[in-house]
């Protein structure tokens, strides 16, 4: 038995799409258990998931009155019955067969959680998604992390998107920290490297996630993740429940305000901030550039939304750093 469960709120515009590819499964659906665990979504979700779960009998809804991811998934895992546990994304699509690879693997790797590839991709196709598109699938816009930047073999890494467990994984490790409204599955994912778990990537299937396709909502999304990135090593008290990675919009971000402010005092520091920045819009726009004559987008949007992700990120990031004072763990 596999249960696959998903954490939903207000994505009407994606909910169907999601749902349809986990129609279109190889995966035997006599063994198949779906549950979408709903934070009280105030747009039509509940209603297009309702119509689903109406004809397909092994797919739920339950509630989620806490209204954030870990309570979803912790409560889904509650409510599930199989024996692996795979953790989707709304905002995402998977490819035919990406149960059954991800399943069938566990018969060949020993490891605490698999994964695959997530491609990016946007619903609505215009020169501003598409190349909001292709800074989300860049490595200086993304970093480093195997799942985006593609792989042609298995290999371990430090986290995969998503996640697929052996129930057992829970009893050893815990369940998802209720504390993290952002992150809980990276930090999830070091909890059981610090363990002397494995977490391994495989190049047989994939999913295509949604990114957001206005630069508001990218820098809404990104604030967000950048201000979690700060309040997760805050609650966990391990700076390794993150990569290295996750921290460089944050010291892209100091490297212009600091000089700026202590220039105020010794003006001749004003110029590292302008150093930096000249250093940095020059390799924006020389990726930009090379991605703009390859692949035929907009030069101006594709540095624009380095910016926005960046400077976004690292805002949030630095807003985390505020709070810290007045927080409790």
């Amino acid at each position: 038995m596999l249960s696959v469960i998903c954490p939903i709120y207000n994505e009407e515009k994606y909910i169907g799409v999601c749902i349809e590819s986990i129609l279109a499964q190889d995966y035997p659906k006599d063994n198949l258990e779906v549950i979408f665990a709903d934070g009280m979504s105030t747009d039509c979700t509940r209603e297009i998931v309702a119509g689903y779960t109406a004809r397909y009998p092994w797919i739920r809804l339950i509630d989620n009155p806490d209204r954030i991811v870990p309570p979803a998934l912790n409560a889904a895992i509650a409510a599930s019955r199989g024996e692996i546990i795979m953790r989707l994304d709304a905002h995402a699509s998977y490819a035919p067969n990406y149960f059954s690879a991800i399943c069938k693997a566990y018969s060949r790797i020993v490891a605490d959680n698999i994964g695959a590839v997530c491609r990016t991709d946007v619903l609505n196709k215009t020169p501003k998604s598409f190349a909001i598109r292709e800074v989300l699938a860049h490595p200086l816009g993304v970093g480093n992390s195997a799942f985006r930047t593609g792989i042609s073999a298995e290999k371990e890494v430090d986290t995969v998107p998503f996640g697929c467990w052996r129930r057992e994984v829970f009893d050893r490790y815990g369940k998802f920290d209720e504390r993290l409204v952002r992150n809980q599955d990276i930090e999830f994912s070091k909890r059981i490297l610090r363990g002397g778990g494995r977490i391994v990537i495989i190049p047989d299937t994939y999913s295509t996630y949604y990114a957001r396709e206005t630069f508001a909502k990218l820098a809404k999304n990104n604030y967000g993740n950048g201000l979690w990135n700060i309040l997760t090593v805050w609650y966990t008290r391990e700076f390794n429940s993150l990569s290295l990675r996750h921290f460089i919009p944050l010291i892209f971000l100091l490297s212009l305000l600091l000089p700026t402010i202590a220039g105020f005092f010794w003006h001749p520091l004003w110029w590292l901030g302008v150093a930096s920045l000249t250093a940095y819009t020059l390799v924006v726009s020389i990726i930009s550039a090379k991605i703009a004559a390859t692949k035929y987008l907009n030069f101006i949007y594709l540095i624009a939304t380095f910016f926005v992700l960046h400077l976004s990120y690292g805002c949030g990031s630095l807003m985390g750093l505020m709070r810290l004072p007045f927080i409790k763990r």
